[in-house]
């Protein structure tokens, strides 16, 4: 298991990627919807982990809910796995919550999953897997 990346709910992903561009010194290197969320993403990368702006494309996406209650910042820590359904078994077994236990596609080519927050010390965790 290693950090895939950082998830940080944003406002505007322009202006986020203005910023982000500045202060990494680097482009983005991949921009991507994911209607079925209801977000564009943004990634950055930084050595082998990343960094994913997530913008709201619409009232009902978790991104819009996130920033209502909390404002920008850290949405998630996602963990990169090599079988995320053997990761899904192991943790259940431990007593984890999950929002969903069956994996769907995520953005930047993965299979993702989330712990519930409630199991989790109040963050919540996304487990990625590279898809086949």
């Amino acid at each position: 298991m290693k950090i895939e990346h950082l998830g940080i709910a944003v406002k505007s992903l322009s202006d986020s990627d203005n910023l982000f561009a500045r202060l990494l010194g680097k482009s983005n290197y991949k921009q991507e919807s994911v209607e079925r969320e209801g977000v564009t993403t943004s990634f950055y990368e930084l050595g082998e982990s990343k960094i994913e702006l997530l913008e709201a494309t619409n009232p009902e996406s978790p991104i819009t809910k996130f920033l209502d209650k909390k404002g920008e910042g850290i949405h998630h820590i996602a963990f990169g796995v090599e079988n995320i359904q053997t990761e899904i078994e192991r943790l259940k077994k431990e007593g984890f919550i999950f929002i969903s236990e069956e994996p769907k596609e995520g953005a930047d080519n993965k299979l993702v999953v989330f712990l519930h927050p409630k199991s989790t010390n109040g963050v919540l965790v996304e487990l990625c897997q590279e898809k086949p």
